[in-house]
């Protein structure tokens, strides 16, 4: 059976919400397919390209249109699209935050920003350095989460999996950020 590139991420997806990223392989995923793992190479050029697709379409669907509103509402809206889009696959946050250090996609998150905080008012110079600092915020807290829930799943650490505990610190980091970002923007 021939399979299509959005074949591939779909599975790519569904063994990463299973398995993890340390147990996505192409041969797993070959595997998974019902392919030899260099079928997998006919729709992406290697791991990483398949993971830069992968990252575009956990952020994809998990996107939402952002309200009207200030641009600190309109731009904490994309914090917690950004978070939620990737705390909704096991290991979503690692995925999108390699994909975007590396380069090799993610950029809505940013560019969705970018366009807020200039709309907003700020310096463009400025919207971009806030851009990547809320994305470091957001991206080292969702996977902050994401590990201390599998940590907490796998009995490593003595935790509840499902405490909401990082949700209070994330608004309250979320809000520093933000001020601060407020005043500067006022200067």
């Amino acid at each position: 059976m021939r399979h299509r590139r959005d074949d591939v991420v779909d599975r790519a997806l569904a063994v990463l919400d299973v398995h993890g990223l340390p147990d996505l392989t192409m041969r797993r995923l070959g595997n998974e397919l019902g392919v030899q793992p260099s079928a997998i190479y006919h729709h992406f050029a290697d791991k990483q390209t398949l993971l830069a697709a992968v990252a575009d379409t956990i952020l994809a669907r998990g996107g939402r249109p952002l309200p009207e509103g200030s641009w600190e509402e309109r731009a904490r809206a994309s914090c917690h699209t950004l978070r939620d889009a990737c705390l909704a696959w096991t290991d979503g946050a690692e995925v999108v935050a390699t994909v975007r250090a590396f380069g090799l996609g993610a950029r809505a998150p940013y560019d969705e920003l970018v366009g807020v905080l200039t709309e907003g008012g700020l310096d463009p110079e400025l919207a971009g350095t806030a851009s990547r600092t809320l994305l470091h915020f957001v991206l080292g807290h969702a996977l902050d989460e994401q590990t201390h829930r599998q940590a907490g799943s796998a009995g490593a650490i003595a935790s509840d999996p499902t405490s909401t505990d990082h949700t209070s610190d994330f608004e309250t980091g979320l809000d520093l950020v933000l001020a601060g970002l407020a005043v500067r923007a006022t200067r």
